[in-house]
């Protein structure tokens, strides 16, 4: 997700302390050009879209640990006239346990249609955001649920005191267009979904739009046929990573390193400012390849949205045409694509097992980003660092430490800064190489998985052959600044 404010405003105080005109330090420009890193087996399990879902301590109320899902294949259309979004969503899941009913995330705002399990018509009902399926399932049973349904998207409050927050998930514009954004837990306005970080998912999404409109999804395209857009994934996604845009755009495409198809979509006569910063993609994705490897996945982009937030959804990010405040043109959107890129390695290709390790997307993201800024004439990351510690401590005052984020404030600054100068501390002790090669074999050995905090400690101990476990629970725990 986009940076917290707070940390817009970090990097510009190291601006400051790094002086006008300021050149680049012998750490940036040896971050710059890395030298090579050990290749890594990529693998990690679950490509068929199989988890372990685990119940999440933050928001018990979303997400069904009992059921994991496999696949969605979600067949949507959009009408803007009467605002209805008429979809049927096919999910393949399976019983983890014995359950009586099965039950996943969903909204009251539709209207249920026919409902079945394996072909056989069952009864279906929405309460309290949950549609829940009389059919019981032994453990280890596998089924097919099919629902149609129909109503106008309705988004739902999120839990943050963010300047950016905005209501969660699917939201109708005035015009008439849709568009997301939904983590922690709005994935579940526009479809049935489990709704939880753990249970990862392999996706086949068509949307229907009106002629002359496009309809955007997450995944790699698999083209057009009329007005029906059609997306695939062939790795899993957390519910929270999938997104939806639906109005009047053009579209343009990109190649980015090894030949990665890239596709942008602009908002049809709204967006020019843009462009100029999302055609650098290949350079930023460049960047991001010489330090932890090949990209991800087997394709990516960005859409806009009229929101003021931004979004690392997979392979097509989401980014606020507002992110930038009423004068885009003047600003930078750079930073914001690298945070966002960097979370195809970091939140998506592996991420959290449940929303109190939220840390572990956003630290790395906001401190790759800070890497970024250092090796391409911005303060040094020693600046930086003087910088966010002075933060530090009025972060971890008010919300608390970043490993026991609070309901109420969810992706607040904490999680972004503070782990970030945990990783920092990490990067001093390694160096460069021993550094760089950790995260690409973070990433690159647990592709499709979710993880906590305990398997990335395990794994850093064991990868770097050094006991890390004090200084990581210490920066996570402390309701301090740790020292240096």
């Amino acid at each position: 997700m986009r940076r917290a404010p707070l940390l817009s405003a970090i990097t510009a105080a190291a601006v400051l302390l790094a002086g006008c005109g300021t050149s680049v330090t012998t750490e940036a420009r040896r971050l710059g050009v890395p030298r090579p890193l050990p290749s890594v087996a990529v693998g990690g399990g679950n490509t068929d879209g199989t988890s372990t879902p685990v119940a999440d301590p933050i928001y018990p109320a979303y997400g069904n640990p009992a059921i994991d899902v496999q696949h969605y294949g979600l067949t949507l259309a959009w009408a803007p006239d009467t605002k209805t979004l008429t979809g049927t969503a096919t999910i393949k899941l399976r019983a983890v346990r014995a359950v009586q009913q099965v039950r996943l995330d969903f909204s009251s705002a539709y209207r249920i249609g026919k409902t079945s399990v394996d072909g056989v018509d069952v009864a279906g009902r929405i309460v309290s955001g949950d549609l829940t399926v009389d059919r019981p399932l032994a453990a280890g049973a596998v089924a097919t649920l099919s629902v149609e349904y129909q109503g106008t998207p309705a988004p739902v409050p999120m839990p943050s005191h963010r300047g950016d927050s905005e209501p969660l998930g699917l939201t109708v514009t005035r015009d008439g267009e849709l568009w997301t954004m939904q983590e922690p837990y709005g994935a579940s306005t526009w479809y049935p979904a489990n709704d939880q970080p753990s249970d990862k998912a392999l996706y086949d999404i068509a949307v229907t739009v009106p002629a002359g409109w496009a309809g955007v999804a997450s995944g790699t395209p698999k083209g057009r046929s009329g007005d029906t857009f059609s997306y695939t994934t062939a790795q899993p996604v957390a519910s929270y990573l999938t997104t939806l845009a639906v109005g009047r755009y053009t579209k343009t495409e990109v190649t980015g390193p090894r030949g990665l198809p890239i596709t942008l979509w602009t908002r049809t006569g709204k967006d020019d400012a843009f462009i100029p910063e999302l055609r650098r993609s290949p350079e930023y994705l460049g960047w991001l390849e010489e330090r932890f490897g090949s990209h991800p996945f087997p394709s990516t982009g960005a859409v806009i949205v009229p929101s003021e937030s931004a979004m690392e959804t997979q392979q097509m990010l989401t980014i606020g045409g507002d992110v930038l405040g009423s004068r885009p043109q003047l600003a930078n959107l750079g930073p914001v694509l690298v945070h966002e890129y960097a979370h195809q390695w970091f939140g998506n290709a592996v991420g959290p097992s449940t929303w109190k390790d939220l840390w572990l997307n956003e630290g790395w993201a906001t401190y790759v980003e800070q890497l970024h800024n250092a090796s391409h004439g911005g303060p040094a990351v020693e600046r930086w660092e003087q910088t966010a510690r002075q933060q530090d401590a009025e972060l971890r005052r008010r919300l608390g430490p970043p490993g026991s984020p609070r309901a109420d404030s969810f992706a607040e600054g904490n999680v972004y800064l503070c782990s970030a100068l945990m990783l920092r501390q990490l990067h001093k002790a390694l160096g460069d190489e021993r550094f760089f090669a950790l995260g690409r074999a973070w990433a690159g050995s647990h592709v499709g998985t979710a993880q906590d905090r305990a398997a990335f400690i395990a794994f850093v101990n064991q990868q770097t052959g050094r006991d890390f476990t004090g200084l990581i629970d210490n920066w996570l725990d402390s309701p301090t600044t740790p020292a240096r």
